[in-house]
């Protein structure tokens, strides 16, 4: 209310009915406050069509079953881990025999450095000796840093082999949350058990009293109920 509109009041000239009524057309309704207060407020339809397009769990098939994925997913495991052992034993089975291989022939350079170190001490005029000799030493540095490598490249097969055992450890835990998880199912059957077998229990009625919904009985199943009750 303005200065004027009090000064107004006062004096008698304005109706206290007629300005009630003028303010209360002026109000803000409560939904264009509650729109300006909130508006991030989705619309009731926009809210219900997300609802409809949300995806539902999936259906309970072999694909989707957490139990028969878990099996799956350890038996392959357990199929390319000893795979994988395989092919890494024949490897290393490889590595050692090479390694035996050069130390047959870093033997067979070492007995021909022998010998021409002698044959270069008593003729020491005869280059061929001299060449040989550099030569033979030459192939025995060589065959030496071979045989090294090949002895590294079996450690380090040793530690992939000790770094797939992991493999094994994490097959146990996910069969000991397998375990845990058929314990809870049976568990939950347990727990849900009845007296009464499926089979045997009154079905359900389709519409009771109160119920907002209209899923009554159809005609057809009004007939086919009174059609057992003739039968009987």
């Amino acid at each position: 209310m303005t200065q004027e509109e009090l000064d107004a009041l006062m004096n008698g000239d304005i109706d206290m009915d007629e300005l009630s009524e003028e303010e209360v057309q002026d109000a803000p309704q409560e939904s264009e406050i509650e729109a300006s207060d909130d508006e991030s407020v989705e619309p009731a339809a926009i809210i219900e069509e997300k609802i409809k397009s949300a995806e539902l769990p999936l259906p309970a098939t072999e694909e989707n079953k957490m139990v028969h994925q878990l099996d799956d997913v350890t038996k392959e495991s357990e199929e390319k881990a000893s795979e994988i052992f395989d092919i890494i034993e024949g490897i290393s089975n490889d590595l050692m025999e090479k390694e035996e291989s050069l130390n047959t022939i870093i033997e067979v350079l070492t007995s021909n450095i022998d010998l021409f170190e002698k044959l270069v001490t008593k003729f020491p005029d005869v280059a061929t000796f001299k060449t040989q000799l550099q030569e033979n030493q030459k192939a025995l540095d060589e065959a030496n840093a071979s045989l090294e490598s090949l002895q590294n490249s079996g450690d380090a097969i040793m530690n992939v082999m000790d770094i797939m055992q992991y493999q094994d450890i994490h097959r146990q835990k996910i069969e000991r949350v397998i375990n845990v998880m058929r314990a809870l199912s049976k568990y939950m059957s347990t727990l849900f058990e009845g007296k009464i077998d499926d089979e045997e229990r009154v079905s359900s009625a389709t519409h009771i009293h109160g119920d907002t919904h209209n899923d009554v009985a159809s005609n057809e199943d009004i007939e086919a109920l009174l059609a057992q009750f003739g039968n009987a």
